[in-house]
């Protein structure tokens, strides 16, 4: 019985998932800011490309 609890005390892939998710989570926040932030001026971009091809 001790070697088991040892043994899982050593197992360290469940935080290995966690700090994947973490990461992953981090991500997305960084791209749901950044694509907030540039979105009105990159649409207005591209209005202006449309408005000079003549649409």
């Amino acid at each position: 019985m001790k070697n088991l609890f040892a043994r899982f005390a050593k197992d360290e892939s469940g935080a290995t998932a966690i700090e994947y998710g973490l990461i992953a989570a981090l991500i997305a926040v960084v791209c749901i800011g950044t694509w907030t932030a540039i979105g009105p001026a990159l649409d207005a971009k591209f209005k202006d490309v449309l408005k000079g091809l003549g649409g």
